[in-house]
């Protein structure tokens, strides 16, 4: 081929270059797609959402001070456990760290800032469950452990049991290395003062128990998750009752009360009455509706929250999330410290009913 012909005409040379360019171009763009394609595949999409206890929480009843300390908590606290999981932490990992913000806080009813027993104590309940494995973990009425989400986490992972109670659960706890406290770590004078008003109540009524009242009978932590392997898990702590007695354990730390979390339908932490809760499975009757009978995840947890749980004079509300990221929040009781960010990115941080 005589190489010098073909580059004298002048048409040749022009397509050559046309067609090397194009071929340049081309190959830019599959580079381009092969880049957005690997930065989606890096970039999962994850949700979370939290709670700090639902009951009657009245904007009239609440400071501009203290309203701004409640939401700059749940804030952090919901902001913490995002950027785990878009650092690819799993998701019960995300749920423990982020609910041990909220037991540190003295504004809500687990860990510091836990409701007293009737005996001037603090009992604390807490369980965690994975929706992949449907492994689950719980301890109930422990007193000296620095964190019952984490001994929860411990049970989950560690042990062939669900739920360990008192001095079992806190002797296993210490075994494996887990922060032990003196109980007076708890104390906060806000809730040494709701006590002393529970038990001069049930004084003058001649009860010893049984009386408690409004947000008495109430107060929770709890967080959802869709983390980037595509799991939900759910974990929820709480310090029970005020002026409870006789060892007595809500739904916190009962698997499909107060927690559940299922891959197939949805993740929920819950936070209310406790009793109506544990005997309305109120938890995985959320899941099991979107489960079979193809109900959405609003749906369900508002037929269950708002309908089943009203009828039965029950007062709360949950935090859901399923497999494709979807929130639900619902409520029926004056107000519910709530915070998410949904897959989006986008973020809520909210108290009263909207």
């Amino acid at each position: 081929m005589n190489l010098s012909r073909i580059f004298h005409q002048p048409n040749t040379v022009r397509h050559t270059l046309c067609a090397i360019s194009a071929l340049a171009a081309s190959l830019a763009i599959v580079s381009t797609n092969a880049s957005a394609a690997d930065a989606h595949q890096e970039s999962p999409q994850v949700a979370i959402a939290i709670h700090g206890g639902a009951g009657t929480i009245l904007k009239s009843s609440m400071t501009a001070e203290k309203e701004a300390a409640y939401k700059k908590v749940l804030a952090q606290a919901v902001q913490h456990g995002h950027a785990l999981l878009k650092d690819g932490v799993k998701g019960e990992v995300a749920v423990v760290e982020t609910i041990k913000i909220l037991e540190s806080s003295p504004l809500f009813n687990a860990g510091i800032g836990a409701v007293y027993t009737f005996d001037g104590e603090h009992e604390l309940d807490a369980s965690i469950m994975h929706g992949g494995s449907k492994n689950a973990g719980a301890v109930a009425g422990v007193k000296t452990i620095r964190s019952p989400i984490e001994a929860a986490l411990l049970v989950m992972n560690e042990s062939p049991h669900v739920m360990l109670s008192g001095t079992g659960a806190e002797q296993y706890a210490k075994q494996n290395g887990l922060e032990q406290v003196d109980n007076s770590v708890f104390d906060t004078e806000f809730r040494k003062q709701a006590l002393d008003k529970a038990k001069a109540r049930m004084e003058q009524a001649s009860n010893g128990y049984g009386t408690q009242q409004g947000n008495e009978r109430f107060g929770t932590v709890g967080a959802v998750v869709l983390d980037g392997e595509g799991n939900i898990v759910a974990g929820t702590s709480t310090g029970g009752m005020t002026a409870k007695r006789f060892g007595r354990i809500g739904d916190s730390p009962v698997i499909g009360a107060g927690t559940y979390a299922d891959n197939a339908s949805c993740a929920v932490s819950a936070t209310g009455h406790g009793e109506y809760f544990i005997r309305y499975n109120v938890a995985a009757d959320i899941c099991a509706r979107m489960k079979y009978q193809g109900l959405t995840l609003n749906d369900a947890a508002n037929t269950v929250v708002n309908d089943v749980l009203v009828k039965a004079g029950g007062d709360g509300g949950v935090i859901a999330i399923d497999g494709k990221g979807n929130i639900a929040m619902p409520f029926n009781s004056a107000g519910m410290y709530r915070a998410s960010i949904d897959i989006n990115g986008k973020t809520t941080v909210a108290i009263y009913k909207d």
